[in-house]
Parts: structure tokens; C-alpha cells; sequence
């Protein structure tokens, strides 16, 4: 089956160094302890044992070795080949992080037959315009910018987790709340300050306009960067909020959520316009993954539960998360059928729609 990934970011322009590499395959900003290696771990295990072959190797070949085959190649040569043996249709691709190290949308494909569409990042966006802003007219040129946006875009990303946590708070915020922010942050940017957007007033505006243009609206939960406070990025914290935007009828796509992945599945359940996916967990926990991919079938309904890998940089996590989440899935589905819990024509048709139509229909691709 051809996937849609409904969240992920571009791979590598350039063959890192090994340092470089092992920082990539971590969610750790810094370097492990002297003497160690980040191969050792579930998805360093991962990569030697499933993308080793893609590079002539055996399963389970040395990292020492796997590292040797992988630099005699040019990049996008290995990009190539891990994204065509991913076997995705659709690369719903977030812009919004340090594209400058990373292929261009327009090279991402390599040539191959498959779709690239732009997902863009709320922050993002309000920091390229504040830059020509004033406290008055900063709500309305980010509007504007936002309205010239949409109609090359398939849905709006939101970092509010790593930037304040999910208890936000879940009002509109007033046009006098958000000029008064607005002059504090941009007071700050004047003295030199990098321009990152964390006012939890400026945050909750770029909520609300991005849920008023209807488009699917992507927020990280849970797990990721060391940089977010895990106990804030619970998306219960966030479920004043999902109530008080339900009528502006955007979909609300909780990306990631582990280990709260049942929790999302709660909210998930009992709102219609909450989605949810369990990448980027996937690929961190490798052979343990079908774990986590059988999790996300307990509670969501399975119109409600997206395919995705949250892969950037590398392309061996843009392989590893179809990979590994179709080995979960099987594994999952198989194991009920056996039982004669289910029909094998029910696991085929719920894998079918976790794996490209609820994308399709939730970000109009068809």
C-alpha cells in the first residue's frame, strides 16, 4: 500500500559528519557521554538492521561499516533510495525548521513519482513579519500574509508545546491583549533578541487565525526536542481550547503524543474535529514500535488515526517510520484476525485509512 505522510520534513542537502549524524537520530541536543554511540539505541538498531541492505550491507552490519557504505554515496543518492523504498504517494512537509540544511520542497521528490505539499508553520510565519511591524499593525500583516498563504498550502503547523505548553489558556485573545504583546515582544526584538515568538498572548492569536482559515491544523504533543517541558505538551491541557474551537470547523491533528498517544485517542474519540498520529515515537522506539502503533487503535475511532513519520534530515527516518509503522500495523491487525476478533477484509480496510485516506479526505488530496 502507498502511504500519505501527513507530517514530515524534508531530508539532508548535504552528507553530514558522523557527529553530526548521531545528534540526528536523537531527540538529545548534545552529545552522549564520551566512549558512546547513539547507534546504540532501539532506532540505531533500526537503521543497521533495515537500512543497511538499502546500501549493500547485511542486516545488521556494524555502525563502523554501515557509516562507510552511507558516505560513499552523494546525499541525495541516499535520499533517493530510502524515499523511494518508503513506498509514499504524498509528503505533506513542514517548512518551518532550519530549511536551510534541508532539499527545497521542488527537489524533495528526486524525480520520483510522488506529491510534495507545503504544511506551514504559524510561528514561522508571524517572525518573517515582525520584522516589518508595529505593535498596531502587527495582528493584521500577519493576516494578511497568512491569507496570501493559503492557497499554496495544505495545512498549518503550531510549536505552541515547545514555546509556553498546552495550558495556554484557550480564549481569543482581544486585539488590545495582542497589540500590548505585540509591543513588548517587539520592544524586545529591537534590542537584538532572536525573533522567537513565545507570548502566550501572541501564541494563542496565532491559534485562533489559524483555525479560522478552516485548514487542517497540525499541533506537536508530547515527545521531542530537549527544549519543551514534556509535562506541559499533554494534549488534555489543551482540551478548553479544543472545545472553544470546534465551531470554526478546522481539524485539530495532534502529531506524535507519545506517551500520552492514549490520551490523544481519548480526545481523539470524543471530539470530531480531533485527529491524532504516533509518528516520530515510532521511529524512536524501533523493534519496540508495534507496541506503540497497537496503542493508537484502542480508543480513536480509525477515521480519526493518521499515518505519518515527522522524519527531518536524514532519509533513513523517512523510510524507517513506513517501515516500521507497517510492521506495527501488521502485526497488530494480524494478531486480531487470527484471533477472529476481526475480518481480514476490516484489517485491510482500517489499515487503508490510517495509511492514506483519512489524510485524503481530512487535507482534500484527492
Amino acid at each position: 500500500m502507498r502511504l500519505v505522510d501527513h507530517h514530515v520534513h524534508s531530508t539532508l542537502a548535504a552528507t553530514p559528519d558522523r557527529a553530526t549524524f548521531e545528534l540526528l537520530i536523537t531527540e538529545a541536543d548534545r552529545p552522549g557521554p564520551a566512549g558512546t554511540t547513539q547507534f546504540d539505541s532501539q532506532l540505531g538498531f533500526a537503521i543497521r538492521a533495515h537500512c543497511a541492505p538499502l546500501l549493500g550491507l547485511d542486516a545488521h552490519a556494524p555502525a563502523d561499516d554501515y557509516w562507510a557504505a552511507r558516505t560513499a554515496r552523494p546525499e541525495e543518492e541516499v535520499a533517493d533510495a530510502f524515499l523511494r523504498a518508503a513506498g509514499v504517494d504524498h509528503w505533506l512537509v513542514d517548512t518551518g525548521f532550519k530549511g536551510d540544511l534541508l532539499l527545497p520542497l521542488d527537489r524533495l521528490s528526486g524525480g520520483r513519482d510522488e506529491q510534495v505539499s507545503e504544511i506551514l508553520r504559524l510561528e514561522s510565519l508571524l517572525e518573517s513579519v515582525a520584522a516589518g511591524a508595529t505593535a498596531q499593525t502587527l495582528m493584521t500583516d500577519f493576516r494578511q500574509a497568512l491569507t496570501d498563504a493559503v492557497p499554496h498550502i495544505r495545512g498549518l503547523k503550531s510549536i505552541v508545546a515547545y514555546r509556553y505548553g498546552f495550558d495556554i489558556g484557550p480564549d481569543r485573545p482581544s486585539p488590545r491583549e495582542v497589540q500590548e504583546a505585540a509591543a513588548r515582544w517587539l520592544a524586545e526584538l529591537e534590542t537584538g533578541a532572536p525573533a522567537r515568538v513565545s507570548d502566550p498572548v501572541l501564541l494563542r492569536m496565532l491559534l485562533w487565525e489559524g483555525a479560522d482559515t478552516g485548514l487542517p491544523l497540525q499541533l506537536h504533543t508530547g515527545y521531542g526536542d530537549a527544549d519543551l517541558e514534556l509535562h506541559r505538551c499533554d494534549p488534555l491541557l489543551l482540551a478548553p481550547w479544543i472545545k472553544a474551537v470546534e465551531p470554526t470547523g478546522a481539524a485539530v491533528m495532534l502529531l506524535h503524543c507519545y506517551p500520552f498517544h492514549r490520551n490523544a485517542g481519548f480526545l481523539a474519540q470524543v471530539f470530531p474535529h480531533v485527529y491524532l498520529d504516533v509518528g516520530l515515537a515510532v521511529n524512536h522506539t524501533g523493534a519496540a514500535s508495534p507496541g506503540v502503533v497497537a496503542e493508537s487503535l484502542e480508543l480513536a475511532p480509525f477515521t480519526k488515526i493518521l499515518y505519518s513519520s515527522d522524519a527531518w534530515g536524514p532519509p533513513e527516518l523517512h523510510y524507517l517510520g513506513a517501515l516500521l509503522w507497517r510492521k506495527g500495523m501488521a502485526a497488530a491487525l494480524s494478531r486480531w484476525v487470527h484471533a477472529g476478533e476481526w475480518s481480514t477484509a476490516d484489517a485491510v480496510r482500517v489499515a487503508t485509512l490510517i495509511g492514506r485516506s483519512n489524510a485524503e479526505r481530512v487535507y482534500r488530496l484527492a
